[in-house]
């Protein structure tokens, strides 16, 4: 996995975070309260909500608007470089103004096809399951003018921050002593690693699945700031 396909993933996510929350201030700013601007000012003001661990804030702007318990669902989201199936966003505490929006707490879980993932290995790369946590690639390299078709399988980690999936096996479909010979050499080639970048300040790659469809990526993270573009 690469920084683009990372970075796809959180884009896609925010996108359609960002997108419902312009909606709602947009309604919130022309239109008035039930009832008239005398109701409104005896109305209660609500409570903590019931179903999250987050109050809200006792000094909310009238500009400004808070969220709790939002949840956005996308079963998929095509980008111009990568495709994401089952994106689920959620946040606690999620506070719009001027700067943009500041979430207490946010989580978001997407699924990366495997496609997507061997696309940003190489054209002719494949990568599947292996089984529980394991991920396979299989890829043609070409060493000193021969080429080999290489098969290499290791388990998925997170390790510091990072996506790493670094063959345990691999074959070449020869001898198991000449494998071992150029193994040092193609291992680079079949290795998965990435640096979590671009990601809004505070939102850490926890952990990565492997299913029948692709990498499981989830992300959490406190006190996540998204800016909202400049108005043109």
């Amino acid at each position: 996995m690469n920084p683009r396909l990372r970075d796809g993933l959180l884009g896609a996510a925010v996108a359609v975070l960002v997108l419902v929350l312009a909606v709602g201030i947009f309604v919130w700013s022309i239109s008035d309260p039930a009832g008239g601007g005398a109701a409104a000012s005896s109305a209660p003001v609500p409570g903590p909500s019931t179903g999250g661990t987050v109050a809200p804030p006792s000094d909310l702007d009238p500009a400004e608007m808070w969220l709790d318990d939002l949840v956005l669902d996308a079963g998929l989201v095509v980008l111009p470089d990568s495709t994401l199936r089952d994106v689920t966003v959620t946040a606690q505490g999620a506070r719009t103004g001027p700067d943009g929006l500041v979430a207490t707490a946010m989580v978001v879980d997407a699924t990366v096809p495997f496609e997507v993932v061997a696309a940003q290995i190489g054209q002719d790369a494949v990568v599947r399951s292996g089984g529980a946590s394991v991920a396979v690639v299989e890829r043609t390299v070409e060493i000193a003018g021969r080429s080999f078709d290489v098969v290499a399988s290791g388990e998925v980690d997170v390790v510091g921050g990072r996506l790493v999936v670094e063959p345990t096996t691999i074959d070449i479909g020869g001898p198991s002593f000449l494998a071992g010979l150029i193994g040092s050499v193609v291992r680079g080639l079949v290795t998965i690693e990435h640096e979590v970048e671009g990601l809004p300040e505070g939102l850490v790659l926890q952990d990565v699945d492997v299913r029948d469809d692709g990498f499981r990526a989830h992300l959490r993270g406190d006190d996540v700031r998204i800016v909202f573009p400049a108005a043109s």
